[in-house]
């Protein structure tokens, strides 16, 4: 199944011919739930991970008021899930008594000094072909990426929490079948469920922190006279005519929404380099300002969040990889 983003509600260079030439190129994802394969491009699927390399781990600090587990992460999944598929009478609890106990055990917690100690193997977050992702900037000879992460709020903090596999997928002869998991994780909103991948390439105008700065000033007049206007009709840049919303490779970044943007002597690698915005991992792949970004197969769905992440209290996490270096760890910044 192909997903087909509909045409923007409004010509953007009509409102602002200064934008005539601006557009980059981005991949939806169009994350769905499914059964991936290490064969095919993912989110929290199995990654084609040769059977003789070492799996990342990360060995930061965390913070361990409330710990969660992989199984049950899945367990509490699986029993919603089936809770909300079957009928029920009116008035009738969603959940059996067994099916309760199972969950308010699974809501409880673990007690960390009960659980292993060291590092932590990372979790499978994405994995991407390029065959399927055209805005894919696979270096050399590679053409997949793999992205791995340790599932705790660190990760909206550290860039080493997140980790970048490029690599050639022919050279894999043996596929490691029985990756390690982590004993525990944070929080269940960043155990990603296993979704097949509809990649689309988009056209998307820059977010207003990238604009000139006298075109930015136009843009955010237009905004706020809407917003006093109480004009529900008219399609707004942020939300409709700039970038689109939800999980996406490439294009420009996403924008920022509770900080000021991060200037250019922050967005840089570790090595000093400048860096470019590679993998946006969204809360929601649409919202009520962005939903004329759902894809016209999705117009009669409320299924906004297929992936099952939510980045802190709803946000966007920007992974950006450098520029000079593929091989270096990328920036990451909540936007």
């Amino acid at each position: 199944m192909s997903l087909t983003t509909p045409p923007r509600p409004l010509d953007v260079v009509s409102l602002f011919p200064e934008l005539a030439g601006t557009t980059r190129t981005a991949t939806r994802l169009h994350p769905r739930p499914g059964e991936p394969t290490v064969h095919d491009s993912s989110v929290g699927g199995p990654l084609l991970w040769p059977a003789d390399e070492p799996w990342p781990t990360c060995s930061d600090d965390h913070d361990v008021h409330r710990l969660t587990t992989l199984e049950d992460v899945r367990t509490l999944r699986r029993i919603l899930a089936e809770a909300w598929a079957r009928p029920r009478p009116p008035r009738t609890n969603l959940l059996t008594p067994d099916e309760q106990a199972i969950v308010d055990r699974i809501n409880a917690g673990h007690d960390a000094d009960l659980l292993p100690s060291g590092p932590l193997p990372l979790i499978p977050l994405a994995q991407l072909y390029a065959r399927d992702v055209p805005d894919l900037p696979c270096p050399g000879d590679t053409d997949m990426l793999q992205v791995l992460w340790c599932p705790f709020d660190e990760l909206l903090e550290l860039s080493s929490a997140v980790h970048l596999r490029w690599r050639q997928s022919g050279d894999v002869k043996e596929v490691l079948s029985d990756p390690p998991e982590p004993a525990y994780v944070g929080l269940a909103d960043y155990v990603p469920a296993p979704c097949v991948l509809h990649p689309e390439q988009v056209l998307e105008y820059p977010p207003i922190h990238e604009l000139d700065e006298d075109v930015a000033q136009r843009v955010i007049a237009r905004e706020r006279e809407l917003i006093f206007s109480d004009d529900t009709e008219q399609p707004r840049y942020r939300g409709a005519l700039s970038g689109p919303p939800g999980w996406k490779v490439g294009g420009w970044p996403a924008p920022w929404s509770f900080r000021d943007p991060a200037g250019p002597d922050e967005l840089r690698c570790r090595c000093g380099a400048p860096v470019e915005a590679l993998l946006t991992i969204d809360s929601s792949e649409w919202d009520g300002e962005s939903g004329s970004w759902r894809p016209l197969e999705d117009i009669d769905t409320s299924e906004d969040c297929p992936t099952m992440v939510t980045v802190g209290r709803g946000y966007t996490l920007q992974i950006y990889h450098c520029l000079l270096e593929a091989g270096h760890p990328p920036f990451t910044a909540l936007q």
